[in-house]
Parts: C-alpha cells; structure tokens; sequence
C-alpha cells in the first residue's frame, strides 16, 4: 500500500480521540537560544510520553480479527514498544515485546506495566529484531514494524498535518531519524501541504545508519548515544526510497549537543525530553547558521528519560556553563583554615555546595592540606572572580573535574 496524502488523513481521522491531538507551540526561550523562530510540537503529552502511538494505533486497527486474535510482537528501545503495548491492551490484543538490554529501566518497566509480555534479549535494536523474529515465527505472532511499515509510516505523518495546520508559516520541519518512519511520513504529509517546505532529518553522530544507505555505504554504527531510541544500525528499505524522494538534507549530532538539548528543553520550557526527542533542537544548537531567520518546526517526539540520566545531564550543564565549580585549594594546615576559605568565597557571592579535606597526598607539604570545594557561581566570569580572591589571600587554586573531585 502506497503512503499518500489521503491515507494519511485516513490515519488522522482513524486515531482522533485515541491519541492525543498535541499542540504545535512557539518557543520564545528557545528562539533566542538559537536565532531561529522555534515552533515546538509536543509529543511528549501523549499517554506513553511518545509519538510511537499514532501508526502503532493505525497498525493494530488494520489487522482483522483472526490476527488478532493470535497476537502481536514488536521490538523497540521503548517508546514503539509502550505504544504497541497500550493500545493492544485497549483492543484486548495480546502483545509480546523484544528489547534490547540496555533500554532504560524506566522504559522497561513502563512496558510491562501496559500489560505486554516483554522479553529483553541483545545489545542492540538488530539482536533484538532477530529474537522477535524467532518468537513470531515459533508462536505465529503478527509483526508490527517499528517503522518499515505503510501503515506506521501515514499513522506518523499525521503530525506534519497537525503541524502545519497549527502553523502554516513554517519554513522548515526539524525531524529525528531512527529507521525513519516519522520522517517519511511527515515529508509525505508536508510537501502534499507546502512543497516548498524544507525538511532536515536528525541522526546521533554514533549511528548515522540512514545517511550511509543514501550514500550506498555500510553503516559504522556503534556506541554509548542520549539518544538511544533513535540508536538504529539498519533503516527500513521502504523508509529509505521515501526519504531519498522526499527529506532535502540529514544532520548529525554528537553527545554534546544531545545534552544540551536535553537541558534546554528542561531549563528554558519546562519540559521533559529524551536524547532523540531533543535531536532536532541540538541539530539546530550545533548549526545556528543553516537556521537563522527561519520560522522552525521541530518535533519532540519523546520524553522517556531515566530521572537519574536527566539529574547528571542538569549537573553537567551547570559545571560547562561555570554555575557548578569544583577547585582544589592547596594551603597551610592550620586552625581556622577551612573557615577562613569559607568566608571568601561566601563574601565574594559563591555558595559552597561540598567539601572535602586530604592531608595525605604525597605532593602536599608535610603543613599544608587540600581541600576540594564544589560550589555554585552564578557564571564563569563570577567563578572566575571567586578563584583570584581566594589566590589573592594565598590559597593555590585548581579548577579540577567534578567527577575527579569525589574520588
């Protein structure tokens, strides 16, 4: 079955009222972060924090009752896998889901709380689409495609209609690329309504599988990404053609941008989003320029991240944008040393945040101590400002690592 316009305003008209219709809205922070006119669709709002809902939904609603009635398998790092598993559980259709080992727990656990059975088999996306292959076969279990599918691909496009029936001015749409179902199905929908539009797909840096297929190239794919749910080592061969027809130009981004993507979303809007759900927005932190002036949409397509992933990312931020500085102070050994320390730093603005004392470093004078101080600062310039006051009173300083400073 082809993917069309009109199949795909068949899929809106199939998923209106069992899926969310999430706003596309103007992002002013966000804005004046990068020179562009950032226009944010929330997909995060939906039930599984996910866009996976919209062509898992029109998938499951295309099978007859006889498959059905046998069941459904899927594989996923999360988010296809929470939206399989929701809505079969609303259409009393059982449903098994293969995930790789080193999805987030947070991700795991939210699967089997839909009710699906999950088995978690492999290291990555392709071991555990080879696990789910053998189940489907041994158990008769109908496939439901991550992305290689017709039927997801117009369930995703439907966010390009609602998109731009939302903001019609839009110059460009911003689109993380996994097996590229999202992006096939929006560039479908956005060039039948624009076809002036721009489309840019988004991969991590550590897996740029679908710019190599472009490029008729193997894929080196490998690595540790934020953004795992778009961590995909083999793109679909029908998502490939379409978006060969259809998307003007990919990206890539590296783990930096990820991070601060991923902090940005929090910090200046408030909102929760994972690696991938943030790659269109590090795209455009990492190539300010390719955007400036432009009136940008950009898709955040999830926001299932593991809290203590989110906390070290916030913390990581601060320490790069110098609000969070940890400094060993080398000085004399003697009472009131640790006071005296303290009241600089408190005089000059800082907020001592933790401390710790060694006497016992061989590179330490037999009289003198070590401390390593953690504190905030309001920016690099104020801790800049700090370190001169405490030299300025005879403390060695040495901005160190923050990690290195809890050894």
């Amino acid at each position: 079955m082809p993917v069309t316009i009109e199949t795909i305003r068949d899929a809106a008209r199939l998923i209106e009222g069992a899926v969310m219709r999430t706003p596309c809205l103007p992002a002013p922070k966000l804005s004046q972060l990068t020179g562009a006119e950032i226009f944010v669709k929330y997909e995060n709002l939906q039930v599984t924090n996910a866009f996976k809902e919209r062509g898992a939904l029109v998938k499951l609603a295309s099978l007859s009752d006889a498959e059905r009635a046998r069941g459904v398998i899927a594989m996923s790092a999360g988010n296809h896998a929470q939206a399989v598993a929701y809505h079969a559980a609303r259409l009393g259709i059982p449903a098994t889901i293969v995930m790789p080992e080193p999805t987030p727990i947070v991700k795991v656990a939210a699967t089997r709380g839909y009710g699906a059975r999950v088995v978690v088999s492999g290291e990555m996306l392709a071991d555990a689409q080879a696990e789910a292959e053998r189940i489907a076969k041994a158990d008769d279990l109908v496939w439901v495609h991550p992305y290689d599918d017709p039927a997801i691909i117009a369930g995703q496009g439907t966010i390009a209609l609602e998109m731009l029936a939302d903001q019609p001015g839009l110059d460009t749409l911003v689109v993380p690329v996994g097996g590229g179902g999202l992006i096939s199905g929006m560039a479908i929908a956005a060039r039948a309504l624009k076809p002036g539009i721009r489309i840019v797909g988004v991969e991590s840096e550590l897996y740029p599988s679908m710019i190599a297929a472009l490029r008729g190239e193997p894929a080196r794919c490998g690595g540790a990404t934020l953004a795992e749910g778009i961590a995909v080592k083999n793109v679909g061969t029908l998502t490939l053609e379409l978006v060969r027809q259809h998307v003007d130009d990919i990206l890539l981004v590296d783990e930096t941008a990820l991070e601060r993507a991923v902090n940005a979303y929090l910090t200046r809007q408030k909102t929760m989003a994972e690696g991938a759900g943030a790659a269109g927005l590090a795209a455009i932190l990492a190539n300010p320029d390719a955007f400036s002036g432009q009136k940008v949409g950009l898709v955040m397509c999830g926001g299932n991240i593991d809290p203590r992933l989110l906390s070290s990312i916030m913390v990581r931020a601060l320490a790069r944008d110098g609000q969070l500085v940890s400094v060993r102070i080398t000085t004399a050994d003697r009472p009131g040393i640790l006071g005296e320390i303290a009241s600089i730093v408190g005089r000059a603005g800082g907020n001592i945040m933790e401390v710790s004392h060694h006497r016992l470093f061989l590179n330490v004078p037999a009289k003198g101590t070590t401390l390593d101080v953690t504190m905030e600062t309001h920016d690099g310039e104020h801790a800049a400002t700090i370190l001169d006051a405490l030299e300025n009173a005879g403390h060695r300083t040495e901005r160190i690592d923050l990690g290195e400073s809890r050894l």
